[in-house]
């Protein structure tokens, strides 16, 4: 397994396996990585013949008051597990190369981004898209896998794939849980024991969304409080949003459609801020 730190070391190598006739598949992430995203470094295999992991906490996303200089660095180990996991290469440039001085371009997926994590967290989706339009154009990749977890992000991405023409192949792969239900994060560790055990509330509301919609309900108001009043039975978690959405738009229904909408979640539990999804 290969790593670089430059776009000119990453092209030459993607360029040297076109031309063996592989074709390239791309997992973005900031490191820290767990067993979540090494089932999306298993898909890239299974889509693709040469696998590229990018490792960059993108300073981009992060707002003022967020956590970017505690987020976790542990490259060593992300090393390790991307070889484990088959990963043919690791881009894992620094913000200084990546970013030119004086960069001043930005994506800005509008509509989508506005909602849900966008309206409490100002100007993440923009860093989110600028930053994945930069891989997209360093990787050039075929195929780029993202977890389903990052609902919002994943639409913000195959919209901006769609109307930038990016000739790439997004591949959703659905959420890896933990053993107890709750979504693998790399936030996760920082959750007490027994927050990590009152987190069990989150899948338990989704659970109950999707039940109520497998039984025939369609009012989307009805799932929702529903969904909320297991949230409600934790009180140490302090809900942010709970909203049932358009896959696509990630603009809110008052009706269920099975197979178009989602319910998602963000809340905290102490310091740290979980997300979680689940598609009806």
């Amino acid at each position: 397994m290969q790593v670089v730190q430059t776009i000119t070391e990453l092209r030459a190598a993607v360029a040297q396996a076109r031309a063996a006739g592989k074709s390239v598949g791309f997992v973005p992430t900031m490191g820290c990585l767990h067993a979540g995203h090494l089932a999306l470094v298993t898909r890239a295999r299974q889509e693709a013949t040469f696998t590229v992991v990018s490792i960059f906490v993108n300073p981009t996303q992060f707002g003022p008051n967020e956590d970017f200089s505690r987020y976790p660095r542990t490259f060593d180990a992300d090393r390790a597990a991307c070889e484990s996991a088959g990963a043919d290469l690791i881009f894992a440039p620094t913000p200084a190369d990546f970013y030119p001085a004086g960069a001043s371009t930005w994506v800005d997926v509008e509509g989508i981004s506005t909602g849900l994590c966008g309206e409490f967290r100002p100007g993440h989706f923009r860093g989110v898209a600028t930053v994945v339009a930069m891989l997209f154009n360093a990787v050039q990749a075929d195929v780029a896998i993202f977890g389903q977890k990052d609902l919002q992000q994943l639409a913000v991405i195959r919209r901006m794939v769609r109307d930038l023409h990016f000739p790439v192949r997004i591949i959703a792969h659905e959420t890896v849980r933990e053993s107890n239900g709750v979504a693998m994060s790399s936030r996760n560790r920082y959750l007490s024991p027994e927050d990590f055990q009152r987190a069990t509330a989150i899948p338990a509301a989704l659970n109950e969304a999707r039940r109520l919609v497998a039984a025939g309900t369609t009012e989307a108001a009805q799932v929702r409080t529903a969904a909320q009043a297991c949230l409600a039975r934790e009180p140490a978690i302090r809900l942010q949003y709970i909203e049932l959405v358009d896959q696509e738009t990630m603009t809110p229904v008052t009706q269920v459609t099975p197979g178009r909408c989602a319910l998602a979640i963000a809340c905290h539990l102490g310091n740290t801020r979980l997300i979680d999804n689940t598609l009806l």
